[in-house]
């Protein structure tokens, strides 16, 4: 993705991200437990086929199948060695899904999650943790792709990390942050606020801002209000959940129905999302509700 295709993007009134990857490939037949990034190299098809299922659901945006894909989470896999071939595939596989849309281009922005490690007790530096990601988003660059998305984020000085790494090999970068802590549940796991992301990410160069993940969709109005305030001419992105997980039979459940999703996200334009989409326990049906939605405006 070159600066003409992002700016392209930001030109739409809102723009349609994908929705989950993980239950999708279970759904696939994906083990739980076993690491879905690894199906790039080991089952490309199932891959394919998750990525396409949300070309063919509308999205202007689908991700890559890397959220995983650093080498501190591989190393918990014993395939550290595979960093860059895991990631090279992961964007060779969402760009083929891409290219089958029919008049209108499907854009790929790269998922790049957290390491695991923890900065602030000084399990790592923050030079090897931009090592990590420099090893990964290089090896992304070379598969095709031109922008990435550091999602469910908890700690802004990682951010900051990949951040810089993506910027250095002339990439777009998105930050995402989850928000479900402290007694508002309007912080990080590390405490950080949505003020305190938007600043962090903006001063490392990120093109846009955001929140992700942790908690349903009617619960991101107040951040995304927020990062709005803090960041007023600055692209939002908003993926939200399905509602609130409960269990059933021991398997983590979403009842949330797409048409509810929809009401939720939709509310969030007007508080200034750019991007919208969905995480847990959103599909691609979910997704082509939201189409239906934004192409009604």
């Amino acid at each position: 993705m070159s600066d003409a295709a992002w700016s392209k993007l930001l030109e739409k009134d809102v723009v349609l991200l994908d929705g989950g990857w993980g239950t999708e490939f279970q759904k696939r037949g994906l083990q739980p437990g076993a690491h879905p990034d690894l199906c790039n190299l080991e089952n490309p098809e199932l891959v394919k086929q998750v990525a396409k299922s949300y070309v063919d659901a509308g999205s202007d945006v689908i991700l890559t199948n890397t959220f995983g894909s650093n080498r501190f989470v591989l190393e918990k896999h014993g395939v550290a060695d595979k960093a860059a071939e895991i990631n090279r595939c992961g964007a060779e596989l969402s760009l083929e899904a891409a290219a089958t849309a029919t008049n209108r281009e499907v854009v790929v922005i790269a998922s790049v999650g957290p390491t695991g490690v923890m900065l602030m007790l000084g399990e790592v530096s923050e030079q090897e943790i931009y090592e990590s990601y420099l090893e990964q988003i290089a090896a992304l660059k070379e598969g095709g792709v031109r922008g990435v998305v550091v999602e469910t984020s908890s700690d802004p000085q990682e951010a900051v990390q990949a951040v810089k790494a993506a910027k250095s090999l002339g990439m777009i970068a998105v930050v995402s942050a989850v928000f479900d802590s402290g007694r508002k549940k309007d912080r990080t796991m590390m405490g950080a606020t949505p003020e305190a992301y938007v600043k962090a990410a903006l001063d490392a160069g990120a093109d846009a801002v955001g929140s992700n993940c942790g908690r349903g969709i009617e619960s991101f109005h107040d951040v995304c209000a927020r990062m709005r305030e803090a960041a007023p001419t600055t692209p939002i992105w908003m993926k939200g959940n399905a509602g609130l997980p409960t269990t059933v039979d021991g398997k983590t459940t979403y009842t949330q129905t797409p048409e509810a999703f929809a009401d939720g996200a939709m509310a969030l334009v007007p508080e200034g999302a750019k991007f919208i989409g969905g995480c847990c326990g959103t599909t691609p049906e979910f997704i082509a509700e939201l189409r239906r939605r934004i192409d009604a405006r």
